[in-house]
This record gives C-alpha cells, structure tokens and sequence, in this order.
C-alpha cells in the first residue's frame, strides 16, 4: 500500500511539474516599455510630466497622483482617455503582470512613450510608500 501511494505521490509531483513548467510570466515585448522600479516613479512623480494609469481588476488600491483607471484587459477600448502615442504613460497594477499585458497592447497600438512599474503596488508599499483607498490611506 505504501508504494501504491509513494508511486502515486511521484505521477502527481511530475504532473504538477510539467503544468508549472508550461506557465510563462508575462513578458515585455517591446522596447517601447521601460520598466521603472518604485524609487524611479516616486521620483518621477515629484516632476509629474507623465499620465499614471492603474489598470489593475478589481480595485485593490492607487498609488497617489494616478490619473485614471482603465482594466488592463479592455485598454484597446479606452485610447480616447489616452494622451498622444508619444507621450509618456507610466502604467501599474497590483504585481505588475496585468500592467505588462497592458503596455504590451499599447506598445502593439504604436504608443512609444510606456513606463511599466515594475512590482506593482506590492512593490510600492514593501518600499515604505503609501496607498490610498478612496483616500484613506491602507495598512
């Protein structure tokens, strides 16, 4: 019985391998995104000259001073809330996996001008800075 079981335990642990080997991170496609890390947009921010676009879903939050919420997966459908092609756009989400889908789109759309935070809201808050919710800051 215990081999059956240890024999059972192998096929799963290697089935379970092979899905995890198959799953790829969202990477970015082209070089009309630069990643940027927390330091780099707190600092941008201090001279905002950019439009900053939380396209997480659902809601989990904002970085202060963004300017617009677009769910990453329907951005194609919101390039009139958009500044031109060439301007910049520093986008983020929770991790920065949705974000990367949504510059990847914008970049395919001819913008050129794309900053992805890399991290996401995840990073921002373990760097020590603050999120709002409504304006009240989260713990």
């Amino acid at each position: 019985m215990k081999k059956i079981i240890s024999i059972a335990l192998v096929i799963m642990g290697s089935l379970i391998l092979l899905y995890a080997k198959n799953i790829k991170p969202v990477k970015l496609q082209n070089n009309a995104v630069k990643e940027i890390s927390v330091t780099q947009l707190y600092q941008m921010i201090e001279e905002k000259d950019f439009i900053l676009v939380n396209v997480h879903v659902p809601y989990e939050g904002e970085i202060p001073q963004t300017d617009t919420f677009i769910p990453y997966n329907k951005i194609e459908n919101h390039f009139n809330e958009l500044p031109a092609k060439n301007q910049k756009i520093v986008l983020y989400c929770r991790s920065d996996r949705m974000s990367t889908v949504a510059a990847n789109t914008l970049a395919k759309a001819g913008y050129s001008n794309l900053y992805n935070l890399k991290g996401g809201m995840k990073a921002w808050k373990a760097a020590g800075y603050q999120l709002i919710d409504n304006h009240t800051p989260i713990e």
